[in-house]
């Protein structure tokens, strides 16, 4: 008769289904709730009321956390299109290939604060002059075989890059690179960022500016190329 009764309960997981489906169940018999054994540890609470507030207490405290995290990042973006904004209207007043390029490594070194800003084009068709940020192939695309899935991809990569990768695009300042973006520019070559700092670039970070940056320098390297 016992082990009959016993199999006949219901399982926690259904009082538990139960109660969600009938949240005005201890509110029907008051004298349950007096019983129940809540929560306790540290800052236990003495009543399911009071456990209650302290549950909302926390989730409020929560989601203020999730709001200041997202009013940080909404801050944070829209310095960074100024930023885009400022460096779009400077490569805009650029009227020859080296205005340009010099423009877009000196405004990308003070106002994005990036230690190491390199250029690598694909031959020098823009007649720059030499500077220690400019490289140039003038093999082309196949002459940097450490960069053919990445020139493929038409898409920037971000955070940690291999040694390879990182003699090719800073040489002696490789070591002092901790993490880089690498953005493509066309046909044109590519324009690499390095920090010093592991976490300025990161793997999964959002890639959106980093792609307005990139049609900015190219758009604004053959608009000049074409005045010049």
């Amino acid at each position: 008769m016992t082990d009959t009764l016993l199999d006949e309960m219901p399982s926690a997981t259904a009082v538990a289904a139960y109660l969600k489906r009938h949240p005005q169940f201890l509110s029907d018999y008051p004298e349950l709730a007096a019983q129940l054994t809540l929560p306790r540890g540290e800052g236990s609470v003495a009543s399911l009321a009071a456990y209650q507030l302290q549950q909302l207490r926390e989730k409020n405290a929560e989601l203020e956390r999730r709001l200041a995290e997202l009013v940080a990042i909404a801050a944070e973006n829209e310095k960074l299109m100024q930023r885009v904004h400022e460096l779009n209207v400077t490569m805009l007043r650029a009227a020859t290939p080296a205005v340009a390029a010099r423009s877009v490594i000196s405004k990308l070194a003070a106002d994005f604060h990036i230690e190491q800003v390199r250029l690598l084009l694909f031959g020098n068709q823009l007649g720059l002059p030499p500077a220690d940020w400019l490289l140039v192939e003038p093999r082309g695309r196949g002459a940097v075989p450490e960069f053919a899935s990445f020139l493929a991809n038409h898409e920037p990569i971000v955070g940690r890059l291999s040694a390879e990768r990182l003699y090719r695009l800073f040489g002696e300042q490789a070591p002092q690179v901790h993490s880089a973006a690498v953005m493509p520019l066309g046909e044109q070559g590519l324009l690499a960022l390095g920090s010093a700092s592991a976490d300025h670039f990161q793997p999964g970070m959002g890639t959106l500016f980093l792609k307005m940056i990139a049609a900015t320098v190219s758009a604004a390297l053959t608009r000049s190329q074409e005045l010049a």
